[in-house]
């Protein structure tokens, strides 16, 4: 395939795994995930993480290789997703990088320098005072005064992501979405954009969530709290929403409305973000994205 990496990317619920599969399929090609969720271990309902009959269409890599109590860091992604990029091209076959966690796939993509910043306990410690004092909302808004792009990277209902976003700026004095330095590109690359009407969209999300909730949602959060404790992964969509309903503070018909609320914020974003990159090429259907990656390969 000659270096070649074709990116399917786009907002949740946008069709991203169902493409993907077709295209591996099609092209002779493997599937690498770029999904900050679907790393972790039995967090499969709320993530929408493919089924098995989905992953045994086409060998799919870098989803269930964490428990819901490790830390994964962007920086791992990018060693990992490249290590399998390349074992793919060296088999010959089309290596099909899918997700929507943007730091992820541009940390890929331009090849990005991330430094380590080591965490700070005594200034997390105090982040995290300041949250429990005057809310999430207002240390998140602190974030943004220092550093405006990161209101596309952070999820504001997400703590851990903001306090590590906030110590990393005052560590380093410098933004937090500036802390990357792109280099050399290490693949030649097609990115895919899955474009889909606003109203599709959030019809779309609305009935996952309560796919979700049918599926065994609220039993699978509880299983997991169980078994690891309330983690820092649980802060995803869709799980922090439940865990809230099994801690008696807000009753499950609350919870599903939350969930598809932060869904389609956090679907907002994304395309906030996405949006800003020229390179990608917005298509609507698989026809579309056939052709320009036969146009790809043979160029």
């Amino acid at each position: 395939m000659k270096n070649k990496l074709v990116v399917i990317l786009g907002p949740t619920a946008s069709g991203k795994t169902a493409l993907a599969i077709k295209l591996a399929k099609k092209y002779n090609g493997e599937v690498v995930s770029a999904d900050s969720r679907q790393i972790y271990r039995g967090m499969d309902i709320g993530t929408a993480k493919p089924s098995k009959k989905e992953m045994g269409a086409a060998p799919h890599y870098l989803i269930d290789i964490k428990n819901p109590d490790e830390i994964y860091t962007v920086a791992e992604f990018k060693k990992d997703a490249v290590k399998k990029i390349t074992e793919i091209l060296k088999r010959n076959k089309l290596p099909i990088l899918v997700g929507g966690t943007g730091l992820y796939i541009k940390a890929v993509v331009e090849n990005l320098d991330i430094p380590k910043v080591e965490a700070n306990h005594l200034l997390r410690k105090k982040i995290e005072k300041e949250i429990e004092k005057k809310g999430l909302n207002c240390v998140f808004e602190k974030l943004v005064k220092l550093d405006p792009e990161a209101a596309y990277i952070v999820d504001p209902k997400n703590p851990r992501r903001v306090v590590r976003a906030l110590e990393i700026t005052l560590l380093t004095k410098k933004p937090f979405s500036q802390q990357r330095k792109k280099g050399k590109p290490l693949f030649d690359v097609l990115e895919l954009g899955i474009s889909v009407p606003n109203e599709t969209l959030r019809q779309r999300i609305n009935r996952r969530a309560d796919s979700m909730i049918k599926d065994g949602l609220v039993d699978a959060a509880k299983n997991l709290l169980k078994k690891y404790g309330n983690q820092q992964a649980f802060d995803a969509i869709g799980y922090r929403e439940i865990i809230e309903f099994l801690g008696n503070k807000i009753t499950l018909d609350k919870a599903i409305e939350k969930i598809k609320i932060n869904t389609w914020h956090f679907a907002k974003r994304q395309m906030t973000w996405f949006k800003r990159d020229k390179r990608i090429k917005w298509i609507k259907n698989y026809k579309e994205a056939e052709q320009s990656i036969d146009k790809f390969i043979k160029k």
